[in-house]
C-alpha cells in the first residue's frame, strides 16, 4: 500500500491520544470550569446583595416604624359575683361557659327569713308613725293647756285682788269700831266680829296668794311640757320625724336585703369559676363566680424596654391570635402604659442592690383596646396569646 493510501486510512479506534495532544486540550476545559464557577459566585453574591438590600430597605421603610411582640395576652375587667346577704342557695340557673346578659338571674338565696324581717320592720314603722302622730296631738294639747294655765293665773290674781279688797274693807270697819268703842257706841260683840272679819280676810288673802303662786308654777311647768312636746316634732312632719325616719330606714334595709337574695349579673359576659351548688349555704362577701366581659376584652402586650422609645398613646396596632390564625387580623389602639414592670409588683421583687446583680431586660405592659365590631365577629377569651404589631410612625 502506497503512502497516499496510508494517509487517508482512518485511525484505529483503539489507538491512544498522544500525550502532547492531551496537554494541548486540557487548558480550554479548565478555563471553562473556572468561568462557570465565577459566574455562579457572582450570581450568588448578587442574590445575597439584593436580599440584603431588600431587607435593609424593608427595615428602613417599614420595620423601623413598627415594634412587635408575641408576649401579649387577652385580658378583661372581670366582675366578681359575691352575695351581700347570707343564706341557703335554692336556685343556680347558670354554669361555667354560659353567656349572660346584665340583670340576668345567677343565684337565688332562700328569702323566707328576709320576708319575716321585712314584715317585722314594717310593723315597727307603723307603730312609730302612730307614736309620732301622738306627739303632734300632745303638742297641740300642750298649747291648749298653756292657754288654760294662763287663765288660771289670771283667775288666781283676780281672787287675790278680791281678797285684798275684802281685807282692806274689814280693816277699815275694824278701825271705825275701835274708834267708837271708847265712847261706848260699839258693843264688844261688834268689835269682836270686826276683828274676826279682818282675820278671815287676811286668811283669804294668804290663800289667794298661795293659789296665785300655784297657778304660776303650774303655768311654768306646763310651758316646760309644751316645749318638750314641741321639741319632739319641731321642724318635721310625721314622715320626716326622726323616729319614723329610723323605722323607715330599717324597712328599706330589710327590703333591700330581700331583693339581694336574687343575685343578678352585673354586666354582659360569660360565666367562669362557678363554685355554687344548690343547697349550699353562702356567706356575705364569699366569691361565687366570675363574669368575664369578652365583648370588652383588651390586650396587654409586654414590650421590651428598648422597644418603648417611640410608643405613644393613640398609636394603631394590628393583632393576630393563635386561636384564629394569621387570616384574622384585629385592629386596636394603644390606650395606656402600665405604671411599672411586672417584676416591680411581684410578690417577691428582685433585690438589685446586691453585689451579684445581673441586668435583665425588663418588659412593660402596654394596654391595647380592640375594635368591638371585630370582637363581636371573632370573640376572644381571657388569657389567649396574641401577636402585636404597633405602628410607631404616627
Amino acid at each position: 500500500m502506497d503512502a497516499r493510501t496510508r494517509t487517508s486510512t482512518p485511525a484505529d479506534p483503539g489507538s491512544q491520544t498522544p500525550p502532547e495532544a492531551a496537554d494541548k486540550a486540557a487548558p480550554p476545559q479548565s478555563a471553562r470550569r473556572s468561568s462557570s464557577r465565577r459566574r455562579l459566585f457572582m450570581l450568588l453574591g448578587g442574590v445575597v446583595f439584593l436580599g440584603a438590600a431588600a431587607f435593609g430597605l424593608d427595615w428602613l421603610l417599614v420595620g423601623s416604624h413598627h415594634v412587635t411582640t408575641d408576649d401579649a395576652y387577652v385580658d378583661a375587667d372581670v366582675a366578681e359575683v359575691t352575695p351581700l346577704v347570707s343564706g341557703q342557695v335554692i336556685a343556680a340557673p347558670v354554669t361555667d361557659t354560659d353567656p349572660v346578659r346584665k340583670g340576668q338571674v345567677l343565684v337565688v338565696i332562700d328569702p323566707t327569713d328576709f320576708k319575716l324581717a321585712l314584715a317585722a320592720d314594717e310593723a315597727a314603722l307603723g307603730q312609730a308613725e302612730r307614736r309620732v302622730e301622738g306627739y303632734f296631738a300632745n303638742r297641740d294639747a300642750q298649747a291648749t293647756m298653756i292657754t288654760a294655765k294662763a287663765a288660771d293665773v289670771e283667775r288666781a290674781r283676780a281672787q287675790l285682788a278680791s281678797a285684798q279688797a275684802d281685807l282692806a274693807k274689814a280693816q277699815t270697819d275694824l278701825a271705825r269700831r275701835q274708834a267708837l268703842a271708847h265712847d261706848g257706841a260699839v258693843s264688844g260683840d261688834e268689835l269682836t266680829v270686826a276683828e274676826n272679819r279682818v282675820r278671815e280676810t287676811e286668811a283669804a288673802v294668804a290663800g289667794a296668794q298661795a293659789a296665785l303662786a300655784e297657778a304660776r308654777a303650774a303655768q311654768v311647768s306646763q310651758a316646760s311640757d309644751a316645749r318638750e312636746a314641741e321639741a319632739l316634732v319641731a321642724g318635721t312632719d310625721v314622715a320626716s320625724n326622726p323616729e319614723v325616719a329610723a323605722a323607715q330606714a330599717k324597712v328599706d334595709q330589710a327590703r333591700i336585703d330581700l331583693e339581694r337574695t336574687v343575685i343578678r349579673a352585673p354586666i354582659d359576659g360569660v360565666i367562669a369559676k362557678n363554685d355554687v351548688e344548690i343547697g349550699q349555704r353562702v356567706e356575705s362577701g364569699a366569691q361565687l363566680m366570675t363574669v368575664v366581659p369578652i365583648q370588652a376584652a383588651y390586650v396587654d402586650a409586654n414590650f421590651k424596654e428598648e422597644q418603648l422609645r417611640h410608643v405613644r398613646i393613640g398609636q394603631p396596632a394590628v393583632l393576630t391570635s393563635d386561636i384564629y390564625g394569621g387570616g384574622v387580623r384585629f385592629h386596636g389602639r394603644v390606650i395606656g402604659l402600665a405604671g411599672g414592670t411586672g417584676s416591680a409588683f411581684a410578690m417577691i421583687p428582685a433585690q438589685n442592690a446586691t453585689g451579684n446583680w445581673i441586668k435583665i431586660v425588663q418588659r412593660l405592659p402596654v394596654r391595647i383596646a380592640l375594635d368591638p365590631a371585630e370582637l363581636k365577629r371573632h370573640p376572644l377569651r381571657v388569657g389567649l396569646s396574641m401577636n402585636v404589631d404597633v405602628d410607631i410612625s404616627r
